[in-house]
């Protein structure tokens, strides 16, 4: 871990009592742009204040950035962002070699991501699972009323055979919260699925599987679904071949005789997720926002419209890192919806990987 955050006295001014107790109401009661950015920033103050990983990122980010000169003549101690897309992120890659929580938080539970073999995965060490909870709920509630008024069939198999998937938490969670003996889990036995979603012909359902096991229901089971809507996350897993968004989606469509598939776009580092509602354009909850950054300048801000890698702030996950760079590339557009390209080029295949167009 890097150590310069004693070196500089000034760095004291972020030493100021922040009232971060009352970061969990403050966020899930943001209805503006300007609240979100006015969070965003106080958050950055606490987390230059709290987390000492972070702090030391920034500071070195901000130490070395265009010069050649020593570090001391050259760092800029009254640094602090304008706006929520100048505050730095952290890459996703930190989750794999650190132990990611705000000072005075220590716990050994922790969410894992899904990899292949010999890739390292990353862990994220949870501090409040009741704050995991919140955000979870109040994000599908948002979009999508309250888990109660459906019946989930969640059809997650390699998620399932993983332990600490922070994916099989949320869905065991809501599918509690649906309070229907209808909902529940399946592994491969399509059959059984089949069968339940048969006799569920006038509830509301939302079918929530990986993408080759949603294939394969597909293909084995085609029908016309009522009532239903399929969502999709994660990649073929080496299952099956991999397919761009548009034809996975086009296929799903005919096998299930629907118009559209909706997505989730979450990952192990975050406790929020974001929504897609077809046509892989998706939109955050109020306490969430994505942007992007230029492949070339990691600091940078890519504009709208253009390919860059997804910057994630996620201000429900103050208790570790809510500024977060994934290796996902993606584009933004004005109405702040955003488009998921897939991974970048050279950077580490994880678990989750996201299809390509």
């Amino acid at each position: 871990m890097f150590s310069l955050v004693n070196t500089y006295p000034n760095l004291q001014r972020y030493k100021k009592k922040l009232k971060y107790v009352t970061f969990s109401e403050k966020i899930f009661s943001i209805s503006s742009e300007q609240e979100f950015n006015n969070i965003a920033l106080e958050m950055f103050d606490f987390q230059m204040q709290k987390n000492s990983l972070y702090a030391d990122f920034v500071n070195k980010l901000r130490s070395f950035r265009g010069s050649q000169q020593p570090m001391a003549e050259t760092f800029d101690a009254t640094f602090r962002p304008e706006h929520f897309t100048e505050i730095p992120c952290l890459p996703v890659e930190f989750f794999k070699n650190h132990n990611i929580l705000i000072d005075g938080e220590n716990t050994d539970q922790y969410f894992a991501s899904s990899g292949t073999t010999g890739i390292n995965t990353s862990k994220h060490f949870i501090a409040d699972f009741n704050l995991y909870e919140k955000s979870f709920t109040k994000g599908f509630t948002y979009f999508w009323d309250s888990p109660e008024n459906y019946v989930i069939l969640a059809l997650l198999p390699n998620y399932s055979e993983q332990q600490n998937s922070s994916l099989i938490y949320m869905m065991d969670s809501l599918i509690k919260q649906t309070q229907s003996p209808e909902s529940g889990f399946f592994l491969d036995d399509l059959d059984e699925l089949n069968s339940r979603i048969q006799q569920l012909k006038h509830k509301k359902i939302i079918l929530f599987g990986v993408s080759y096991a949603l294939l394969d229901f597909a293909e084995q089971y085609p029908q016309t679904l009522e009532n239903t809507m399929v969502f999709e996350t994660g990649g073929m897993k080496g299952r099956r071949e991999e397919l761009s968004k548009t034809e996975l989606h086009k296929r799903l469509c005919e096998g299930f005789g629907v118009e559209k598939i909706y997505s989730e776009y979450g990952m192990t580092e975050l406790l929020s997720q974001a929504y897609s509602k077809g046509e892989n354009l998706f939109s955050c909850p109020p306490w969430m926002r994505v942007f992007t950054r230029p492949l070339t300048n990691p600091s940078g801000v890519e504009k709208h419209h253009v390919a860059g890698g997804i910057n994630v702030i996620d201000l429900a996950n103050y208790k570790s890192c809510p500024f977060i760079a994934t290796q996902d590339l993606g584009k933004t557009f004005p109405d702040s919806t955003f488009e998921v390209l897939g991974r970048i080029e050279g950077s580490d295949v994880r678990g989750c990987s996201l299809l390509t167009e």
